[in-house]
């Protein structure tokens, strides 16, 4: 049979055929185009994928999530501020949209963690919340460096956080230099006041800080403190030395854990004596025991039986022994003063007081060491200061003359274990050599460890 042709076919075609068929004949030909020359095109290196190389990844920025509180701080509105004079803690809770109820549930919740009396004027506090239209989740108050007390608005519960305290071991040194002190002369240097007040405590029963003498020399070794890589304050002095003249002076931190806990000078002997030698920190005498004094206010001549200690207005003044409160009153003469028994044999007062520290009066056990009152000017005072007077069987003494007993040291195995201690405290102390105050801060500014320190 005869196949028909190709023209004659295309002659039984209508026009309608004719023009369906070329319109499909070109979309074909266009997509086979688009596919011809579009193919090639998704498989250049402009369309494929994307490869990093690991030194392309290692230079992309990182992300660091700013946590803080325990908190992923960037999942809410966070508002910061700080504690104003007369702000109660209701009075910022309710511009977070706490209710009374709420905020009395939450001082309830808070005793034995906190006390809410106790919030200080220009101490930080953060506020945490999701929608500043609806109630707070968090209140955070920072009372100090060392720890933070979180509120948890919704569920109204409150805890306190310690915060993870790193510690270093670090030395230093120095020379009071002519009508220096030893605060000034550490805070030339860098140092702290804190650091200055620990020395003071590791080696205050046996030397004045108030007769210092310019060119004395001393050396610590001491516990700095950390929080998230600042420095946050001082720890323990481990060991302290001090020369005035021809006298040395070493305090070796030593602790067994039980009764062998405090300072001890190198043959073991507890520095700790029965009485502090003098009630007042950073002060200097102003006048000595004297039974011959010529009175500065009345203008003639009497016994002054005590010990002037000159310092700046509102200094604690510390109970020098323990011992029971006797008298804490007022009398033209003396002013405000207390009075304090020991022992059987030993009794103290304390003159001139601006004012009495709180739950000091009669009857009231005091440890050595406690502020008692605050340095003041009144009754028969020129100036603010604070007459100590010293009593030995019912007589006033001169308390810088008077040789005290002393407790007994550390014996037998301990003392072999005390020893050990000494003497790597020693050969720290003996390593560190007495530099400028230059010399002291170009090294700290080398090593990154001269920050401002918090309070």
């Amino acid at each position: 049979m005869e196949l028909p042709s190709i023209r004659n076919t295309f002659r039984r075609l209508t026009k309608k055929q004719l023009f369906r068929g070329y319109i499909f004949s070109l979309v074909g030909l266009t997509l086979a185009a688009g596919f011809y020359f579009g193919v090639p095109k998704l498989l250049t290196s402009e369309h494929t994928p994307v490869v990093k190389t690991l030194a392309e990844l290692h230079a992309l920025p990182i992300t660091v999530p700013n946590e803080r509180y325990g908190f992923a701080l960037d999942t809410f509105q966070v508002f910061e501020n700080q504690i104003r004079n007369g702000t109660f803690l209701g009075d910022i809770l309710l511009k977070y949209n706490l209710d009374y109820p709420s905020i009395e549930k939450l001082v309830q919740n808070a005793k034995g963690v906190f006390d809410v009396r106790r919030f200080q004027a220009g101490k930080p506090y953060t506020v945490l919340t999701k929608d500043s239209t609806q109630r707070a989740e968090y209140f955070i108050y920072e009372p100090n460096a060392y720890e933070y007390i979180v509120f948890h608005l919704q569920d109204l519960k409150v805890e306190k956080i310690e915060r993870q305290i790193d510690t270093e071991v670090h030395t230093a040194t120095g020379r009071i230099p002519e009508g220096g002190s030893l605060w000034k002369t550490m805070s030339d240097q860098g140092l702290s006041a804190m650091l200055a007040d620990r020395m003071e405590d590791a080696l205050q029963w046996s030397l004045d800080f108030t007769r210092l003498q310019a060119g004395d020399e001393f050396k610590l070794v001491y516990e700095q403190n950390f929080i998230e890589g600042e420095e946050v304050g001082v720890g323990k002095v481990k060991a302290a030395y001090y020369k005035t003249g021809e006298n040395e002076y070493y305090a070796i931190y030593y602790s067994d854990g039980e009764d062998n806990t405090g300072y001890y000078d190198l043959k073991g002997q507890p520095m700790k004596g029965s009485f502090l030698k003098a009630p007042v920190r950073a002060s200097r005498i102003s006048s000595y025991y004297n039974l011959n004094r010529l009175h500065p206010i009345l203008k003639y001549r009497r016994p002054h039986l005590g010990t002037d200690y000159a310092a700046p207005y509102g200094t604690e003044i510390m109970a020098v022994g323990n011992g029971v409160v006797e008298q804490a009153s007022y009398t033209k003469g003396n002013g405000n003063f207390v009075k304090i028994r020991h022992d059987k044999t030993y009794e103290t007062q304390y003159l001139h007081m601006q004012s009495f520290a709180k739950g000091i009066r009669p009857g009231v056990h005091v440890q050595q060491g406690q502020v008692i009152g605050y340095v003041g000017s009144t009754g028969l005072a020129t100036g603010p200061h604070v007459c100590f007077r010293f009593w030995k069987n019912g007589r006033q003494v001169d308390h810088l003359r008077l040789h005290l007993p002393q407790p007994e040291p550390i014996k037998g195995e301990d003392f072999d274990a005390f020893v050990k201690v000494r003497e790597q405290q020693i050969k720290l102390l003996e390593s560190v050599p007495y530099r400028t105050r230059d010399e002291i801060y170009k090294e700290k500014s080398e090593e990154g460890k001269t920050r401002r320190v918090k309070p």
